[in-house]
């Protein structure tokens, strides 16, 4: 997903703790990498030059990635906990039942933090487009590919 710079991104608690760890985690890479920049910095041989150039490259990798969280960090607004139960919403959490019984539930988030096999869906999925504005006891249709998809609405919190 392509974010512009003046976009918002609106993350759950949970969105906002894994973004913070990712960025301290590229940080310790980063860090890491450098080190072993000065120490191929402190040979003089061929091989080592270009172990140096990987090395340089990698660091300059990192950095962007760096930059490009706390660019998102810096525009995200954290979802408030207490949702409007009446309709979904960004933030919503739904309890959907299939045609068989089976109950799922899912949590309507950004594009960013979307991970469908956590229970995250983004708002920009179809299945995430046909809850935006619903009820509970509604029965929801979306196409997925060729076919037509639909569950029930049971409950929204």
């Amino acid at each position: 997903m392509i974010v512009t710079e003046q976009e918002t991104v609106y993350l759950s608690k949970k969105g906002m703790k894994e973004l913070k760890k990712e960025i301290a985690s590229l940080e310790r890479l980063l860090h890491h990498a450098q080190h072993e920049l000065r120490e191929l910095d402190r040979t003089d041989s061929r091989e080592d030059r270009y172990e140096r150039i990987e090395a340089q490259s990698r660091i300059e990798m990192i950095a962007n990635d760096i930059q490009e969280k706390h660019d998102q960090l810096a525009r995200a607004v954290q979802l408030p906990r207490k949702r409007d139960a009446l309709k979904v919403a960004l933030g919503s959490v739904v309890d959907l039942m299939d045609t068989n019984g089976r109950m799922v539930r899912y949590t309507v988030v950004s594009s960013l933090e979307a991970n469908p096999s956590d229970g995250r869906i983004s708002v920009n999925s179809p299945l995430g487009q046909s809850l935006l504005g619903r009820r509970a006891k509604e029965t929801i249709e979306w196409a997925g590919g060729l076919r037509t998809s639909s569950m029930q609405l049971v409950r929204i919190s």
